[in-house]
């Protein structure tokens, strides 16, 4: 597969503040990569750079193969963006404002192709509704049809779903797979681990503006040891909360069920230890670790 997006050494400084520090990547034609970090980690200052719109304050960014110093246009043309940072003209209606950008981007039949964009997006009812009357749910659709406007090669999105009802969000990630099928690129921030292990084939975690870790989702999954064995419980809750406590596991009651956050190697003998106390339960059900795991885990090391 041919590279779309090549970055090294990027670094972004404001006075003596380094937003990114030094961060190398790369990713193919077809991928989807997830951006990933805490608020202030870097995410969109890397975005923003991507785009041309803040100039590095030294390394390299390469598009298509390509550079913005000579092909700035050529790049714009085939890229696209879509954000809940970046307002679109506040006065003009849905329609102007996507009527604008897809003249920017020479796209053919752009009338038909803005009513067909709208109603898949499920804001056809405001297309002549003023950008600052929409509510922020409704902006975000509306930047996502910008966003695939010119069938981009590469997309950039920056929390795509945010705002969204699920129902949206879900038909949103199924448009990203199905322009990923036809051979664009996608790189994407999200909060929404679920969402991320979903679309994404890897994953770059981003911390004061430093690639931290970069695999798949399944694999930084497996990071994190801790299962969660949820147990409803028929009899024994207080004979499994002191054998819990007195292995050192985590554990939490509520209602008819007790939660347990162990090593997955040590499920087996959690199990055994409550068959010798003759705990009864009625259901069991284990969680293995997920990104959302690995996530929190990364950002409480950070915290602490």
């Amino acid at each position: 597969m041919n590279t779309v997006l090549e970055v090294k050494h990027l670094t972004k400084k404001f006075g003596k503040f380094t937003a990114v520090n030094n961060i190398s990547f790369s990713v193919k034609e077809g991928e989807i990569v997830g951006l990933l970090g805490p608020n202030g980690a870097g995410k969109t200052t890397t975005v923003f750079m991507l785009l041309n719109l803040i100039t590095p304050t030294n390394g390299q960014i390469r598009i298509f193969g390509q550079d913005y110093l000579t092909h700035r246009e050529e790049i714009l043309q085939h890229l696209n963006y879509s954000s809940t940072y970046v307002e679109m003209a506040p006065r003009l209606t849905v329609f102007e404002n996507l009527l604008v950008m897809a003249k920017l981007y020479q796209v053919h039949k752009a009338p038909d192709l803005i009513v067909e964009l709208t109603k898949k997006f499920g804001v056809f009812d405001y297309l002549y509704t003023l950008h600052r009357k929409l509510s922020d749910g409704q902006k975000t659709r509306v930047y996502l049809c910008k966003a695939f406007l010119n069938n981009p090669k590469l997309l950039l999105l920056d929390e795509p779903t945010a705002s969204l009802d699920p129902d949206i969000a879900a038909m949103v990630r199924k448009e990203v797979l199905s322009l990923r099928d036809r051979g664009a690129t996608i790189l994407l921030t999200s909060h929404n681990m679920a969402e991320v292990e979903e679309v994404c084939d890897r994953v770059l975690f981003i911390n004061h503006g430093k690639i931290v870790a970069r695999d798949t989702p399944e694999e930084l999954a497996k990071k994190v040891r801790k299962a969660r064995v949820h147990l409803m419980m028929k009899d024994g809750a207080k004979r499994t909360m002191m054998f819990a406590r007195k292995a050192g596991f985590s554990a939490a009651v509520e209602g008819r069920y007790v939660t347990i956050s162990v090593d997955e190697q040590d499920i087996a003998y959690l199990l055994a230890g409550l068959a010798d106390l003759e705990v009864d339960y009625r259901e069991i059900s284990i969680d293995k670790p997920t990104l959302e795991d690995y996530f929190v885990k990364m950002t409480r090391k950070d915290i602490s």
